[in-house]
């Protein structure tokens, strides 16, 4: 996974008055921990956190004020409406360190004969990886897969030095009957038979 170098300022400047400020001067606050070290309050420029951001689990390479601090982010709060960015946790890491976060899951194949719908029950994987080599996202492949069909949390085949931090046999991918719009319409001609 590649590093994002981004540059950020401390904040001096707390409360909602200041926050609303950073905004519409196109930044966002937020703040780096981890470690066991005091809280670091930032500014960072809004437009590069988003475009960090479209990659899950982004590794950044923040430059406070000169400083250097290696970084995760652990939770992103947006606006509900416009998502733009109000507010950025982020977990300090090092190079060798192991971190719990969640992995997207894709889907790849096509399903086996008959008619069938696929469940995600899990659209991101919790699993543990080094900090520096999180995968942007884990594959499953329902090649095949019919209606009763299951992908366990073990069959998920992960990428080297990766594991699961979930239990096993917990089911990430079901494959269903598609019954119900065919029973729906079934009733529906039943219904139009009844009434001519």
């Amino acid at each position: 996974m590649a590093e994002v170098n981004v540059s950020a300022t401390v904040r001096s400047e707390f409360g909602k008055g200041a926050a609303r400020r950073l905004r519409r001067e196109e930044k966002v606050p937020a703040v780096i921990y981890g470690h066991g070290t005091e809280p670091v309050h930032v500014v960072l420029p809004s437009y590069d956190m988003m475009m960090a951001l479209k990659t899950p689990n982004v590794l950044l390479n923040l430059d406070v004020d000169g400083k250097r601090h290696l970084v995760i982010p652990k939770a992103v709060q947006r606006e509900a409406i416009r998502q733009f960015l109000v507010h950025i946790d982020l977990l300090l890491v090092k190079k060798g360190e192991k971190v719990n976060v969640d992995v997207p899951v894709q889907t790849e194949g096509d399903l086996g004969p008959g008619q069938a719908l696929v469940e995600l029950n899990y659209h991101a994987l919790p699993v543990e990886a080094e900090a520096t080599h999180i995968p942007e996202s884990v594959t499953v492949s329902i090649e095949g897969l019919v209606a009763g069909d299951t992908v366990y949390a073990k069959d998920v085949k992960l990428p080297k030095g990766t594991s699961l931090a979930i239990e096993e046999d917990d089911v990430v991918v079901q494959i269903l009957a598609a019954q119900a719009e065919a029973n729906g319409a079934d009733e529906a001609e039943g219904e139009g038979a009844a009434a001519e």
